[in-house]
């Protein structure tokens, strides 16, 4: 059996129509922004985590609650301030005067999707808190650590404009998102469509249907694993990240964790389109939401507008494409 086949196609098929369900219901909710809402579940698919960096009123946090609700995941939001504590994320331990013991009473962290609003408004401190969990799963509390539910997702957003009272993501912290998203100003119609939904519905609140639950979307994570990429196309997402590393712009390129989310996020991206393999197409295609914000641009060119997306776009034009290969060899 040859490579491109290791995937059973009734398993890719049911993968991918599940996920196109899950969008169709997300949509109800966000309108007319089906290629951002795909790159989305591509990062949920891939076992990762997505940064929205966005202005507001986009529908960054009505996303977030909406893929919850598909996908059948636990949802909780927490609203990133300056007086945010580690405790206000991982939970704490709590006296129990009745049972004279110390009882755990979980935080925010401990649920299937996180909504982490505004994330770079928090100290450090905070956000550390948020790393171990993103990284390793777990959360630690007084010396304990407890396992978070799996699947366990961060959806974050941040705000591209506003600085003032905010704190940078360090680098590390950056890099453990998959993903860092744009879903930009609607069109005319969109935004008419925005509007006269809402008054259709006679409500602000909106929900949508169940698609998957926990359990499904585990399987689903699982098949993405199995599809195939030819090595040429792997070598043409390291030509890309390797790229970063000698561009004149960039003060530091990704790292080779940059090509791994590149190919991993291809994967989910190929499952979701119906193919048990990646194409050139697909990395073109995640590259620069993978790699933009593992880059750092000089800082003499920070009043230029020259950002790490821009310089990563402009890597594909220069790195050239695998001209022949078979996905079943």
């Amino acid at each position: 059996m040859s490579a491109a086949t290791t995937t059973e196609t009734r398993d890719v098929t049911w993968a991918s129509e599940a996920c196109s369900g899950v969008l169709d219901q997300v949509e109800r909710a966000v309108v007319g922004k089906r290629e951002a809402l795909e790159l989305v579940l591509t990062g949920v698919i891939a076992g990762g985590h997505v940064l929205l960096e966005d202005f507001p009123g986009l529908g960054k946090t009505l996303a977030a609650r909406s893929f919850a609700q598909a996908l059948g995941l636990d949802f909780r939001r927490a609203q990133f301030t300056p007086d945010l504590l580690p405790a206000d994320l991982t939970g704490s331990y709590v006296f129990d005067q009745g049972k004279a013991t110390f009882e755990f009473r979980p935080g925010p962290l401990l649920t299937g999707l996180l909504l982490a609003d505004e994330i770079n408004r928090t100290p450090p401190k905070t956000q550390s808190a948020l790393l171990e969990a993103m990284q390793e799963k777990q959360v630690t509390v007084e010396g304990t650590t407890h396992q978070l539910t799996r699947p366990f997702h961060v959806l974050a957003t941040a705000n591209p404009v506003e600085t003032e009272g905010t704190y940078p993501l360090p680098e590390a912290q950056l890099d453990r998102f998959l993903l860092r998203l744009a879903f930009g100003y609607p069109s005319e119609d969109e935004e008419w469509d925005v509007l006269s939904r809402r008054i259709s519905r006679r409500a602000e609140e909106q929900s949508v249907d169940a698609v998957l639950g926990a359990e499904d979307l585990l399987e689903i994570q699982q098949i993405a694993e199995d599809v195939f990429f030819h090595p040429e196309v792997g070598r043409y997402a390291i030509a890309i990240t390797r790229e970063t590393r000698s561009d004149s712009q960039l003060l530091v390129g990704a790292s080779p964790r940059g090509s791994l989310a590149l190919l991993t996020c291809a994967r989910a991206y190929a499952l979701i389109k119906g193919r048990n393999f990646v194409t050139p197409e697909d990395i073109k295609m995640l590259a620069v939401g993978t790699l933009g914000h593992r880059v750092t641009v000089r800082p003499e060119l920070w009043m230029s507008n020259i950002t790490g997306d821009k310089v990563v776009q402009g890597l594909l034009d220069r790195v050239p494409v695998p001209a022949e290969y078979r996905p079943d060899h």
